[in-house]
Order: C-alpha cells, then structure tokens, then sequence
C-alpha cells in the first residue's frame, strides 16, 4: 500500500523575518490603528517578498504581511487576478 505525504511548504524564513522579532501588535493593530510602523518594519526587512507571497497565497485577511494593508493586499488581488 502507498501513501502520498504532504510537505508543508518551506515557512522558516517565518522566523527570521523581523516581524518575528517585534511581535505581532504593529502588524496586528486595533480597527481604524496606523499600520505605519508595521511598513516602516516591512521595508527594513529581507524576507518581505517570502511573506507577502505567503500572504497572498495563503489569503490572509487580517493584519500587515509583506509591507501591505489587507486593503492594499485586496487591492493587489483584484488587479493581478
């Protein structure tokens, strides 16, 4: 009998990113809250093209991922889709 494993996809850079080393309260903020230093983060960060293309592939809807707004990410869908 054989079995087909899944491998999760390679998310180590998750780790490395810097939002790993701020925590989640600038890329996670409260309704109406400035994401601005979330962006400011973002654009500092090497790995932010890993995680924008994470974003959009895994439909996250909440929160700054890869230097964009859920707005912003919304934005990119509708256009590119």
């Amino acid at each position: 009998m054989h079995f087909d494993t899944i491998t999760p996809a390679d998310e180590t850079w998750q780790a490395q990113a810097l939002c790993a080393q701020t925590g989640p309260d600038f890329f996670f903020p409260e309704p109406g809250s400035s994401v601005r230093e979330a962006k400011r983060i973002c654009g500092m960060c090497e790995l932010r093209s890993a995680c924008l293309d994470y974003a959009l592939t895994h439909d996250e809807r909440f929160g700054v991922w890869g230097g964009l707004s859920e707005k912003e990410r919304l934005a990119l869908r509708r256009t590119s889709g």
